[in-house]
C-alpha cells in the first residue's frame, strides 16, 4: 500500500459518520468558529441512508446544540402522547402500570420521529455553517502521524478486484488528514474497533454488550392508528431464552414502527433472532394491528448495551469516539440518540478549545471529563446495573430490582449494588449446540410474517457483486470444522440478512456467504462464537438505503 500516491485533503477536524453524533459534532464546531475546516464522511449514498433506531427521540442534545430547532423546521412531529408498558404471554398480555416507572422511564416531552429524516435536516444545517459533507464516502483505514497518532483517514477507495488487491479501473481514494479525528460510526464500527484495540481503551472496562434489532415500518388501518402512541412489550415470546422485547410506535401518516430486540448474549445457539421477531407479530395483541396493513421497509442494526461499565476510554492521541462507536445507550429507555448528540457537542467544544490552544494530535481529555461527569454519565450511571441484573437473574428480577435499582439512583444518588459486572462477552456466552434442543419456528405466512430474504429486498440494501467481500473470515475452515458441529453454525441464524448458509456440495457442507443481502447491523462480527468474522466497511454508498427509519 506504501506505493500508492493519494491526493491530500488538510482540515481542522475529520469526522466519521453523518449520524447524530457526527453532525451534532460538525455543527457545534462552527458554532464556535466559523473559519473552521470540518468535514463529515458518510459511508451511505445519502446521509440517512445507513440510520436505524427505535426512533422516539429525547430532545434534550437538540435543545443543547440548536435551541431553536423548533422554528428551523426540526421533523419532529409526533409528540408522545401514550406510554403503555406490556408483559406479554403466548396468547395474551398484561399491562404494567405507568406509576411504578422511575421518572427517566417517562417519555412525557420526548418525539417519535425518524432519525434518518431528523440527520438529513442536521446535515442541512451543518452546510448552512459550511461544514462540508460527503456521503457515498467509506474510510477504509487511518493514518498515522510520526508520533503515533491518529492524523487522519483514507475515503473513497472504488474498484478494488475481487480479492482486494488495487487493478486498472481503482481509484485509491484521498487522505483527509486532520488535527483531530472524530470517529461516530455507530455501533462496532471498523476503525473504531481498530483504535480501541491498538491504545487499549478497554482496558480494565467490562466487556461491551450487545443486542440486535429488527424493525419494520407498517402502514395500518387508520381505524387502529393512534398517532404518538409508544408500546412496550417484554417477555413472549423469548421468555427464558433470551432477553430482549419490543417496541410499537406510532408515527403520523398512519405508520407504525414495529421493533424486536434480542440481546446477544444468549446460549442457545439454535435460538434466531429472526424468527423470533416474526413470531412476535403473531401474537393476538399484535395481530389485530397490523391485520390489513403492509408492510413498507425493513431494517436490522447492532445496538450497544453495556453501558457505563463497559464504556471505553473515549481518547486517545488525535482521535476521539462519539455517540453509540463508544456505546452510550441508555438500555432500559432504548434511547441513545440523545447522548450521541451530547457527546457530539462535548468533543467539539473539547476540540475548539485545544485548536484555539495550537494543540493537535493529542488527547482531548476535556471530552472524557465532559462525558464521564456531565449529562451522558448521569443518564449511564443510572441505569447500570439493568443489563447485568438481566443477564444473571433473569426478566422478573430485573424488573423488581432494576427499578428499585434506578429509584434509589434517581432519589439517593447512589446503588445499593455498587456497579455490577457484565461476565462474559457475547460470543463467549454461546454454549455448545449438544446442551441444547433445536426450536421450532412457524414458516412465515407471507402477511404478518417474512421470510429474511424478501424482507431484506425492503431495506433497498445494494452492494457491487465485483468488489471484494466487506464480511472477513479469520479462518476459511473454521465455520465447517468447529463451528458446525459445536454449534450447529449459529451464523445461519443470527444474521437478520441471511448472509451465511451451509449448504452441501459434492456431499460435504460449504459455508456460503451472501455478502450482497448485508444490512450493515455488524451482528456476525459480535456473535460469532469462534470470533471469526470481521466486518469491514465496503465501498461507499453499499449497504441499506433506508427511506424512513
Amino acid at each position: 500500500m506504501a506505493e500508492i500516491e493519494r491526493e491530500a485533503m488538510e482540515y481542522d477536524v475529520v469526522i466519521v459518520g453523518a449520524g447524530p453524533a457526527g453532525l451534532s459534532a460538525a455543527i457545534r464546531l462552527k458554532q464556535l468558529d466559523s473559519d473552521l475546516e470540518v468535514v463529515v464522511l458518510e459511508k451511505g449514498s445519502e446521509v440517512g441512508a445507513h440510520i436505524l433506531s427505535g426512533a422516539v427521540l429525547d430532545p434534550c442534545g437538540l435543545d443543547a446544540l440548536i435551541p431553536d430547532w423548533k422554528e428551523k423546521g426540526a421533523p419532529l412531529n409526533t409528540p408522545v402522547k401514550e406510554d403503555n408498558f406490556y408483559m406479554m404471554g403466548e396468547s395474551g398480555e398484561v399491562r404494567i402500570p405507568n406509576f411504578p416507572m422511575p421518572p427517566l422511564m417517562n417519555n412525557h416531552g420526548n418525539y417519535i420521529v425518524s432519525m434518518g429524516n431528523v440527520c438529513r435536516w442536521m446535515a442541512e444545517q451543518a452546510e448552512e455553517l459550511g461544514v462540508e459533507i460527503f456521503p457515498g464516502m467509506a474510510c477504509s483505514e487511518l493514518i498515522y502521524g510520526d508520533n503515533g497518532e491518529v492524523k487522519g483517514v483514507v475515503a473513497g477507495v472504488f474498484g478494488l478486484e475481487a480479492d482486494g488487491s488495487y487493478g486498472p479501473n481503482t481509484e485509491p481514494g484521498m487522505e483527509l488528514h486532520g488535527k483531530y479525528v472524530f470517529l461516530g460510526e455507530g455501533v462496532r464500527g471498523s476503525l473504531s474497533k481498530e483504535v480501541i484495540a491498538k491504545y487499549g481503551l478497554s482496558d480494565g472496562k467490562e466487556p461491551q454488550k450487545y443486542g440486535v434489532g429488527m424493525k419494520e415500518i407498517w402502514e395500518i388501518d387508520p381505524a387502529k392508528h393512534k398517532e404518538g402512541t409508544v408500546t412496550h412489550t417484554m417477555g413472549w415470546p423469548l421468555n427464558s431464552n433470551a432477553g430482549g422485547g419490543s417496541f410499537i410506535y406510532h408515527l403520523d401518516n398512519n405508520q407504525v414502527y414495529v421493533g424486536f430486540v434480542v440481546h446477544l448474549n444468549y446460549k442457545n445457539p439454535y435460538l434466531f433472532p429472526y424468527m423470533e421477531f416474526q413470531r412476535f407479530k403473531h401474537h393476538p395483541m399484535v395481530a389485530e394491528l397490523l391485520e390489513g396493513g403492509k408492510r413498507v421497509a425493513y431494517g436490522a442494526r447492532a445496538i450497544t448495551e453495556g453501558g457505563w461499565q463497559s464504556m471505553p476510554k473515549l481518547v486517545a492521541p488525535g482521535v476521539a469516539l462519539l455517540g453509540c462507536a463508544a456505546g452510550m445507550v441508555n438500555v432500559p429507555r432504548i434511547k441513545g440518540n440523545h447522548n450521541a448528540m451530547l457527546s457530539g457537542k462535548a468533543a467539539a467544544e473539547a476540540a475548539y478549545d485545544a485548536i484555539k490552544a495550537e494543540r493537535s494530535g493529542d488527547e482531548l481529555s476535556a471530552y472524557e471529563t465532559d462525558v464521564r461527569e456531565g449529562a451522558i454519565g448521569k443518564d449511564l450511571k443510572m441505569v447500570r446495573n439493568v443489563k447485568p441484573m438481566w443477564s444473571k437473574w433473569g426478566l422478573t428480577a430485573s424488573l423488581m430490582l432494576g427499578g428499585l435499582d434506578m429509584w434509589t439512583n434517581n432519589i439517593l444518588g447512589l446503588s445499593f449494588f455498587g456497579t455490577l459486572g457484565h461476565g462474559k462477552n457475547d460470543a463467549e456466552a454461546t454454549e455448545e449446540a449438544s446442551k441444547h434442543k433445536p426450536i421450532d419456528y412457524p414458516k412465515p405466512d407471507g402477511t404478518l410474517s417474512f421470510d429474511r430474504l424478501t424482507n431484506v429486498s425492503f431495506a433497498m440494501t445494494n452492494h457491487e457483486e465485483s468488489q471484494p467481500c466487506h464480511l472477513h473470515l479469520g479462518n476459511a475452515d473454521t465455520p465447517i470444522s468447529v463451528n458446525l458441529p459445536k454449534y450447529d453454525e449459529p451464523a445461519q441464524r443470527y444474521c437478520p440478512a441471511g448472509v451465511y448458509e451451509v449448504v452441501e456440495k459434492d456431499g460435504k457442507p460449504e459455508f456460503v456467504v451472501n455478502f450482497q443481502n448485508c444490512v450493515h447491523c455488524k451482528t456476525c462480527d459480535i456473535k460469532d462464537p469462534s470470533q471469526n468474522i470481521t466486518w469491514t466497511t465496503p465501498q461507499g454508498g453499499d449497504g441499506p438505503n433506508y427511506p424512513n427509519m
